[in-house]
């Protein structure tokens, strides 16, 4: 009995030190961020030193898409290692806990928990509000919960929209960094990696910015005087040759359409507004970088950096995400620290679904079942590493992009078609899906559409679109043959 006792003392004590040496994890998100940061070149003027820096010291996935273009079904598939056509999530509600075959589903914060890592949380990392606050400890299993994040506004809107809500506006607001939003998130940050745990931590920061509003000091918008300012490639007959049901995924919201914006002359300060709100997410992203490389963990602490989804600018027409084109899905991806490939750059699809098993592997934790997405591990070691499959985004029930190397294939839920050659029209101009050549490439592309679509989730909310029986439902209300597309 002693052995046997002495022998499991000695695993006990021999798994404590294993996982002593595993490496923290310091995972970064902002919301709303496209491609516009300086490492991606989505903007040639963008600021955005603190993320280049942490490009150049690890692996940048420049083919990155989201799941959803939506932040709830996004984060939801990110953080469950599950796409939204298997959860079920596709709008800004339910919380997935909510559902019966979802409420034991292991958190990538829970897996992390279970194997010997202390978690900490703070900011927007799951949709706002969620977990619920009665649940939270026991929903994600997180040791310590910071701020959320409260959004700071002026006593009235700069920008008076057509739906003329709050979270609608930009502009210059507050007068200094101390008081706008995601400063006090950078500044928990700070503190827990100053006062890290001996135990290995996994330290999620959910930032907020890009996000509307679009706030930010007034030193952040002097980066980009509005004289000279370049503006996103838009085409006046982009959207001529699309199918009638890509306007359903973006069919009446709170987001102004481009016509809009040019009649109000609110295209411009937009513009400049985002690319201040991403240099000033930049800075507080670059405080917590700082505070890593200050404390001596930066040698052992593996470092994601994503963003949910993207955002139009103009492109299509249309500002805001819902939609299923590369505007919308591509994001940022980082990963650096030990054993990641300093300043390389890989092309091959990517998806945020990979973060879940890419992050077990990065820390030697054993394999996770179940899980939809693929571990990152051999681009991370060589960027030119074959991957075996294209990136998958959806879009509520039935709608899906398949975005490869150069090609981008879009089916929706009627059985409409788009497809772009992206190395030979990047801004996705020209859908040449119906051109009898590329049938054969349509029928393989297809193959890979996700086999799994289940109904939303009861209580969905929120951004949801269905179709049913030939006619598509836009938040529960169906939309008419000859329905006009909202023009603002």
């Amino acid at each position: 009995m002693r052995a046997l006792l002495s022998l499991a003392v000695l695993s006990s004590l021999c798994g404590a030190v294993r996982a002593a040496d595993r490496p923290n994890v310091l995972m970064i998100s902002c919301d709303d961020l496209n491609d516009w940061v300086g490492f991606l070149g989505g903007h040639s003027q963008v600021k955005t030193p603190h993320m280049d820096a942490l490009a150049a010291r690890g692996t940048a996935f420049t083919n990155a898409h989201c799941q959803a273009p939506l932040c709830n079904p996004s984060r939801t598939s990110l953080l469950t290692g599950l796409r939204p056509s298997t959860t079920g999530v596709y709008a800004l509600a339910p919380w997935f806990r909510t559902s019966e075959k979802l409420k034991n589903q292991e958190t990538l914060f829970q897996y992390f928990h279970k194997h010997g890592y202390r978690t900490l949380t703070c900011g927007k990392v799951f949709h706002d509000g969620n977990p619920p606050k009665e649940g939270r400890a026991n929903d994600v299993e997180v040791d310590a919960l910071g701020p959320v994040g409260v959004v700071g506004r002026p006593r009235e809107k700069l920008v008076h929209t057509p739906d003329d809500i709050a979270a609608m506006d930009w502009g210059l607001f507050p007068a200094k960094d101390e008081d706008c939003f995601d400063h006090d998130i950078g500044t928990w940050a700070v503190q827990q990696i100053k006062n890290s745990p001996k135990e290995p931590f996994f330290l999620a920061v959910g930032f907020r910015h890009p996000h509307v509003p679009c706030f930010a000091p007034k030193k952040w918008f002097d980066q980009y005087p509005e004289d000279g300012l370049k503006m996103p490639p838009v085409k006046e007959d982009d959207r001529d040759d699309l199918p009638r049901f890509a306007s359903y995924l973006h069919w009446k919201l709170p987001e102004p359409r481009l016509n809009w914006l040019k009649e109000n002359n609110q295209w411009r300060p937009l513009v400049r507004s985002y690319l201040a709100s991403i240099s000033f997410v930049d800075m507080q992203i670059g405080r917590a970088l700082t505070a890593l490389r200050e404390s001596g963990l930066e040698k052992n602490t593996i470092v994601v950096l994503w963003s949910d989804h993207g955002w139009h600018l103009g492109e299509k027409g249309i500002t805001g995400k819902n939609t299923l084109w590369e505007r919308s899905t591509r994001v940022p991806l980082v990963f650096a620290g030990p054993g990641i490939g300093l300043g390389a750059k890989c092309a091959r699809p990517a998806e945020l679904l990979d973060v879940y098993p890419t992050l077990a592997e990065l820390c030697s934790l054993p394999n996770k079942d179940g899980l939809e997405g693929l571990s990152l591990g051999p681009q991370l070691k060589d960027a030119r590493a074959e991957r075996t499959r294209p990136a998958i985004t959806t879009h509520n029930p039935g709608n899906h992009a398949v975005r490869t190397e150069r090609w981008r294939y879009i089916r929706y839920a009627d059985g409409s078609e788009e497809l772009y050659d992206c190395l030979a029209d990047p801004n996705e101009w020209t859908n040449i899906a119906s051109v009898a050549k590329h049938t054969e490439l349509k029928k393989t592309l297809a193959k890979w559409l996700p086999a799994t679509c289940n109904a939303p989730l009861p209580g969905s909310a929120g951004r949801l679109l269905t179709y049913e029986r030939g006619v598509p439902i836009w938040e529960g209300k169906p939309i008419g043959k000859d329905d006009a597309f909202p023009e603002k």
